[in-house]
């Protein structure tokens, strides 16, 4: 009711404004219409009251505009057809950047085009939205916009795919269900820029993002990965929305933020914000000769306006990562030719603005007072004008089969959004040489990485691919195409800049963290001071003394046999494997007595193994971990499922026994076949407990920290998604023990099997659902015994609940161990109820 009432008041707000806000459109009817979303213009002037006019013209937006139309006239056109008898059109729109405007088109997008007057909502408040003929949206490009219309696109599950929002943020599925992209998320682009960094050595950084969800997630996945590592960020800058307007020289941010760069010890400066903001930046680099290493982010590194300013060469070296690129196939030979075919309005508007005429391409640099289309095609990207018309392949194969469409016609020509959204969420498909499918809404697709390269004349510097990242093949940076001396030199020259001249006390270091070259001394960290310039790092098994002169072994953790605990476990495990023992042998000595086979007959001795198993298991928690120990943990759900599974069958075959319900004693009758139900429950457990040992098998580590390593099984990711399965198997096995036993407790039953078992079923549940949140937040060497104490107790309950009390009979009562004793006791419980029935 919330998200209907905000669509009104916005749908209220945006009437009002109808008249006064005008943005280029571009509208082409079709079967199926796809949206499109691009800030062809970069700002907005809202100075005037009520009047909105969009400003700072974008080729390279027009142009991939151009794209999208271009990709779906292709699959329109294409031979033989996609779509047989359905035609693909398009609603574009001009969002000028701003996301105000942008949630304005978006509802324009989501009306019902079927019938223009139609309003967004319907006239009843609680009815449900209209499906909107609008079935995709291609955009935003701007993440922070991207997420605005994302949230309203979400209403009618409209799938919206982004051809440049990189945000971390958009990866949340249950915040933005519909959303995907075509490139990667900033997750990965954060961890390639520390690749680089590691490897050129660089040992110190500044960042500098933006308040946005673009540059603000950005940074603060910088900071929080270099923090793992021995890299040291000198300082990060968050620019503000009003980052260019200055109101005097001490307050001028872009002033400020110039010296702090040029004051920095920073190795590089990481520039993780919007293209607007680089220029002035840079432009201020260029007059105050700054010459520094740059990596630029995804939204500037390959912006040819900023390559090609004038100076450009004087501020030095700028790596940049951008998505991986390529050519869209045919579409510089359509835009040579588009102005002489039917035109739609964004290509009549540029025409107004930029009538045709004719250069030589030697004259061509993209900020052009007139169109020549040889030049305009010199200017067509392959980053981003890639990404729009990957978008158009994915959602025309969506609709190819979601539509169930051959060579000659479509199954179907209705479908909902929601459908839609469905079939791209598992599309996998291979657009020319890009392979492209989605986890969560992002493509698992890796980057370039460019170089600015100064090419000595007065055009700037060229961009260059030099080598590449893949996020899905060991995160490593590749520089094939980099100048190996150039390579070779600059990891040779880079040095640590903690390294002054000036002199520390003893027990203090030059401050690792700073804006210009260790201005003061701070205590040494886990390090040891040289001739009290600077601090040596202690190897990684060592710490430094409070003196901080001195490096000290770290102690080696882990839970060792003569710990309390390990002594106290060991002693309940040894006392265990006795007792098991023990009653195999009376159960031996007494196996043709009707005891015996009240508890399974020969089932009884695969339980008494299982049992054996998880006490021997037991002391693979306890001392150094190593290899053979570590498989501890994936098997311990092995031994309670075949323990599970023999008492399951000892339940069957005492309701086979009793129970008189013809109906209820078939279906009964029919489960009570005891290998078949052995074999099948515990084959089960033992798949997943191969499977995990198989595909994450879990591994001794070694976890550094201050004073001490600490010894573990590591579980990798995905590791606790078979430990909650197996958890989560034996507590179903469980669960269904119980109800069979608490079924048949009021049976006549001298031994009181069900009754025993309801209890020790009661403390198994328990015992685990303690222990599963414990394991997973426990830390430090005693977190085995959490699972070693859960193993012992579990076991414990079942053998002395249901094993323990028949030997008990089996040895000092051994006048009820007859088939007289059960006779009787039959015969009076019935005659029991037979006198409860006639009170």
């Amino acid at each position: 009711m919330l998200l209907l009432r905000l669509l009104v008041t916005f749908m209220s707000l945006f009437h009002s404004y109808s008249e006064i806000i005008t943005v280029l459109h571009a509208y082409s009817p079709g079967d199926i219409i796809i949206g499109g979303l691009f800030p062809i213009h970069l700002n907005t002037n809202k100075t005037k009251p009520r009047h909105v006019v969009c400003t700072e013209y974008n080729l390279q937006m027009f142009l991939r505009s151009q794209v999208m139309i271009y990709a779906i006239k292709e699959i329109n056109q294409r031979t033989p057809r996609l779509l047989p008898n359905l035609t693909l059109g398009y609603d574009i729109y001009d969002t000028c950047g701003d996301s105000i405007l942008a949630v304005r088109e978006t509802l324009q997008l989501m009306k019902n085009q079927s019938d223009p007057q139609s309003c967004l909502l319907p006239d009843h408040i609680n009815s449900s939205l209209p499906e909107p003929q609008t079935k995709v949206v291609i955009g935003e490009r701007y993440s922070d916009v991207s997420i605005a219309v994302a949230r309203f696109l979400a209403l009618t599950s409209v799938a919206q795919i982004s051809y440049a929002s990189s945000s971390e943020v958009l990866s949340k599925k249950f915040k933005f269900p519909t959303f995907f992209r075509t490139v990667p998320s900033d997750e990965f682009q954060t961890k390639a820029i520390y690749e680089l960094v590691k490897e050129f050595n660089w040992k110190t950084v500044a960042i500098v993002g933006s308040d946005d969800e673009y540059g603000k997630y950005g940074s603060d996945r910088l900071q929080y990965i270099f923090s793992k590592s021995d890299v040291c960020v000198a300082f990060v800058e968050i620019l503000s929305g009003g980052f260019l307007e200055s109101s005097s020289d001490s307050q001028d941010p872009l002033k400020n933020l110039a010296e702090k760069i040029k004051n920095s010890v920073a190795e590089a400066i990481i520039m993780f914000t919007k293209d607007d903001y680089i220029e002035s930046i840079l432009k201020k680099a260029i007059e105050n000769n700054m010459n520094r290493t740059w990596i630029a982010s995804d939204s500037w590194s390959t912006a040819t306006h900023i390559a090609t300013l004038p100076g450009i060469e004087k501020i030095g070296q700028v790596f940049g990562f951008i998505f991986k690129r390529n050519e869209v196939p045919g579409f510089r030979d359509h835009v040579r030719s588009m102005f002489n075919r039917s035109k739609n309005d964004i290509l009549k508007s540029h025409m107004e603005r930029y009538p045709l005429c004719s250069k030589r391409l030697e004259e061509c640099n993209c900020s052009m007072e007139c169109s020549d289309p040889n030049c305009l095609a010199s200017c067509v990207d392959q980053d981003e004008s890639y990404s729009i018309y990957l978008a158009v392949q994915v959602i025309a194969e969506g609709l190819r089969r979601l539509l169930k469409c051959d060579i000659h016609s479509c199954e179907r020509t209705e479908f909902t959004a929601f459908e839609l959204l469905e079939k791209i969420l598992n599309i996998n498909i291979t657009v020319n040489t890009t392979n492209i499918y989605f986890k969560e809404g992002d493509p698992i697709l890796g980057y370039d990485i460019v170089y600015w390269n100064s090419s000595g004349s007065n055009q700037g510097m060229t961009i260059d691919t030099i080598g590449a990242y893949w996020p899905n093949q060991n995160e490593t940076i590749s520089l094939p195409q980099f100048p190996k001396y150039l390579l070779k030199k600059m990891k040779s020259e880079n040095v640590s800049v903690f390294n002054c001249s000036k002199t520390c006390d003893p027990g203090h270091m030059l401050q690792k963290q700073s804006e210009t070259c260790c201005p003061t001394c701070a205590r040494c960290e886990d390090r040891k001071v040289s001739n009290g310039e600077m601090c040596e790092s202690c190897e990684d098994w060592q710490y430094s003394n409070e003196g901080r002169d001195k490096c000290l072994n770290k102690t080696h953790e882990f839970l060792d046999w003569t710990d309390p605990i390990s002594i106290t476990m060991s002693f309940f495990s040894v006392l265990a494997i006795i007792i098991v023992i023990a009653f195999a042998v009376v159960i031996i000595l007494n196996y043709n007595t009707p005891v015996v086979k009240s508890i399974g007959g020969c089932l009884c001795f695969l339980e008494l193994l299982s049992l054996l198993f998880n006490f021997c298991l037991t002391f693979t928690y306890l001392g150094k971990p190593t290899k053979t120990s570590c498989v501890g943990i994936p098997l311990f759900g092995f031994g309670f499922s075949v323990c599970m599974s023999c008492i399951l069958s000892n339940l069957l075959q005492i309701l086979v026994g009793f129970k008189f319900d013809l109906k209820v004693r078939s279906w009964i009758k029919k489960l009570n076949q005891p290998i078949a139900v052995v074999i099948t429950i515990s084959g089960i457990q033992l798949a997943l407990s191969v499977s995990w040992l198989i595909l994450i098998p879990t591994q001794p580590t070694e976890d550094h920290k201050n004073t001490t390593i600490l010894h573990q099984c590591k579980m990798y990711e995905g590791s606790q998604n078979f430990l909650i399965a197996t958890i989560a198997y034996n507590a179903f096995l469980g669960f269904i023990s119980f109800l069979f036993a608490f079924k048949g407790k009021q049976l006549p039953d001298l031994y009181k099997n069900a009754v025993l078992i309801t209890v020790s079923m009661v403390l198994f549940l328990i015992i685990w659902i303690i222990f599963l949140p414990l394991f997973l937040s426990l830390e430090g060497k005693y977190k085995p015994a959490s699972n070693c104490a859960a193993i012992l107790i579990s076991s414990y309950s079942i053998l002395g609940c249901h094993l323990a009390p028949k030997c008990y009979i089996m040895v000092f009562r051994k006048e009820r161990n007859n088939q007289n004793a059960i006779s009787e006791y039959i015969r009076k419980h019935y005659e029991r109820e037979g006198i409860a029935v006639v009170k």
